[in-house]
């Protein structure tokens, strides 16, 4: 999937261009904008970064359309709309933990103090916390150098499940 982010001027919702691997394409209204990253870049970095596969872009890969979407082209298969609601339904628990690890992974970026608690709430160890900070901060200075106009193609897809034996999420 190849999301598309347009660096704005000032704060105005960003619109993020959303290709899916099935040819449908997608405009997505975000937050950010001016040198702050849009949220949706921020969940592809700490997503790629911590491999995971069920949060809000692996939901968009999968099917899911978001309220913040908006139909620009390709055929939508059959019966999308009703996949997509039971995608949201039964992936509701890792949505909201993909949004506390933006969250956690955004605040450390930023020099913010992490509990150790919250952490272990996720499961997350703080070197990989760490590792996906420093990316995104890394990310974050990418951003903010970009001209006002100049696009940030991702090109986005599932990580690979951990092997037999590895962690799991």
């Amino acid at each position: 999937m190849r999301l598309t982010f347009t660096r704005m001027a000032d704060r105005r919702p960003v619109e993020t261009l959303v290709e899916r691997d099935d040819g449908v394409v997608f405009a997505m209204r975000g937050a950010g904008g001016g040198a702050d990253l849009p949220h949706d870049l921020v969940h592809a970095v700490v997503e790629t970064q911590l491999q995971v596969r069920d949060g809000i872009w692996g939901c968009v890969a999968d099917g899911v359309v978001w309220l913040s979407m908006r139909h620009v082209s390709g055929r939508q298969p059959p019966h999308a709309a009703d996949r997509s609601a039971q995608l949201k339904r039964d992936r509701a628990v890792q949505v909201q933990r993909a949004e506390a690890l933006a969250g956690l992974v955004g605040r450390s970026s930023r020099g913010e103090e992490v509990l150790a608690t919250e952490l272990a709430a996720q499961g997350l160890p703080r070197a990989e916390l760490a590792a996906a900070a420093t990316e995104l901060a890394a990310t974050g200075r990418r951003w903010a150098a970009l001209p006002v106009g100049e696009t940030w193609v991702v090109e986005w897809s599932a990580p690979r499940p951990a092997r037999r034996g590895g962690r799991r999420r």
